[in-house]
């Protein structure tokens, strides 16, 4: 048997800070789709312009499942190592007073892409 030298390049992509995401699924795989959403400012238009990215990452059921599992097996070490992830105060702050207008019957505000 003759040995066969194989030439390989990987080609990383570029760093991706996700502030939003959701998943979907299909019979078939499951849509991890993980969104930056970027305030920009344009002197040639007036209001507000965002810039928003997106990285879908598609995966059979089965791989998700086990994507959940080393994703499971990872943050227990990283509460091991750097003590539990709580909610951050600042959030817990926002929730309260959003739920408070809500108890008040103000109209909500879009929250997702304007904050």
């Amino acid at each position: 048997m003759t040995e066969k030298k194989i030439n390989m390049t990987i080609s990383d992509g570029d760093a991706f800070f996700s502030h939003e995401s959701s998943i979907n699924f299909s019979p078939m795989q499951f849509i991890f789709d993980f969104r930056c959403i970027t305030p920009r400012i344009d002197a040639r238009s007036s209001g507000a312009t965002l810039a928003l990215k997106h990285n879908v990452v598609m995966m059979e059921p089965y791989h998700a499942k086990q994507f959940l599992g080393i994703l499971s097996r990872v943050l227990k070490r990283y509460e091991s190592e750097f003590g539990k992830i709580d909610k951050p105060n600042s959030l817990k702050k926002f929730e309260k007073k959003k739920t408070k207008k809500k108890s008040e019957k103000e109209i909500p505000k879009a929250q997702n892409y304007f904050g």
